[in-house]
């Protein structure tokens, strides 16, 4: 807004990427939603609502796992804008969240500005067509949704098919980065580490064991 760059600067030019090492545009095309305006906001709104209520409900104590969907979803997407000619995959990443969250909570009920009600998994084809009613083109909303099918599909679905088995398995570096470690069992603390030997338990002891 302030002009200091310009979208030319940031959109999804593989020619720029792999010719002139401008690797940043796989990154910058994520984070452009226009100028800002109703659609700015709209997208912001729905960004922030769906990936907290992510991060905090099926995602929760998993931070690895909800970072390799971002990444699965934006190499697919990338994959898929190498041959659509798309700019800015931004929205799409939004859809996607949509999705994933919306089949994970299959049973809420949702009003889309008191004019529909309908149930969760609904809500990305409404967006869709609302989209489509400010005169936005709805291949970016489509492919959000198709990868966040496969993702669900892959995720949810295929696993607990017979035979099925889960394929998405978070790499173990991202779980070094952003996972707590888990405590060994095995684990024998140092005496002056343990309860019992701590100040406040000997201090309550002298308390009940006067000498």
């Amino acid at each position: 807004q302030l002009e200091f760059i310009t979208p030319f600067q940031l959109y999804f030019n593989p020619d720029l990427i792999f010719r002139k090492f401008q690797i940043w545009r796989l990154i910058t095309n994520f984070l452009f939603f226009g100028p800002l305006g109703f659609s700015f906001f709209f997208n912001m709104i729905f960004l922030y609502r769906y990936c907290r209520m992510l991060e905090e409900g099926s995602f929760r104590g998993r931070t690895a796992d909800f970072v390799f969907m971002f990444l699965f979803g934006g190499f697919l997407m990338t994959l898929f804008g190498l041959f659509a000619s798309l700019f800015f995959l931004g929205q799409a990443f939004t859809i996607m969240l949509v999705y994933v969250w919306s089949r994970r909570n299959p049973y809420i009920r949702m009003n889309f500005f008191g004019l529909l009600n309908f149930q969760a998994p609904f809500l990305p084809w409404v967006l869709m067509g609302f989209s489509l009613l400010l005169g936005n083109s709805i291949i970016i909303d489509l492919l959000g949704i198709a990868v966040g099918h496969i993702y669900y599909f892959l995720e949810d679905v295929f696993p607990n098919q017979p035979g099925g088995k889960k394929l998405l398995l978070t790499p173990g570096f991202l779980k070094m980065v952003f996972d707590t470690p888990e405590e060994d069992p095995n684990y024998n603390p140092l005496p002056e580490d343990q309860p019992e030997n701590q100040p406040g338990d000997q201090d309550q002891n002298q308390q009940q064991h006067p000498q």
